[in-house]
């Protein structure tokens, strides 16, 4: 199933996320569906809160990317119940965009590397280490989690010259390729 996305002024993207417990119902399909709308929105991540739903889970495939980065040939996965344990390395600057950020791209600076805990499909737990792009999606995702967006990283008044970007984005009023959730009108 694909969902359509939810952009910026929803709550939901400010809120931190909980935690998916052994209990879960539904897990499989949601991890399906959350590739299936990140592959329809060609993005290389996507978090829980993008599609609506307040967890703890991202899935992230940058395999695409793998000519320029080899090692991510396979990576392919999703992160359940994450937690980013550190974040080291030279910050690197790199443009970002994200599908509930539509039509904006800032130059972001995010540490080089990251090491995280997380549970797999399975619901198996693994501590990773990531450097590159993979670290570079994986921090932008795990964000979306603590209600954090791309564009908190900007200084004020960049933000400023966003704000009738931000508001249009808010009221519907951009092209995307993908269907979207305008806030307050689900």
């Amino acid at each position: 199933m694909i969902y359509p996305v939810i952009v910026y002024g929803d709550p939901i993207l400010r809120k931190e996320t909980g935690f998916i417990g052994k209990d879960f119902e539904g897990l499989k399909e949601l991890i399906e569906d959350m590739f299936e709308t990140m592959y329809h929105s060609d993005g290389v991540g996507l978090a829980a809160p993008q599609i609506g739903k307040s967890l703890r889970i991202f899935v992230v495939d940058a395999s695409g990317n793998a000519d320029e980065e080899p090692e991510l040939k396979d990576f392919k996965k999703a992160f359940i119940n994450p937690e980013i344990i550190e974040r080291y390395g030279n910050p690197c600057i790199i443009n970002e965009g994200c599908l509930s950020l539509p039509d904006i791209h800032e130059d972001i600076s995010r540490p080089s590397f990251v090491r995280i805990k997380y549970q797999d499909e399975n619901l198996e737990e693994h501590t990773e280490e990531y450097g590159g792009f993979a670290a570079r999606v994986i921090q932008h995702e795990y964000d979306h989690l603590e209600g954090i967006l791309l564009i908190d990283y900007l200084l004020p008044l960049k933000r400023r010259l966003l704000k009738s970007k931000l508001a249009a984005i808010s009221k519907g009023k951009v092209k995307t390729s993908y269907k979207i959730v305008i806030p307050g009108k689900k």
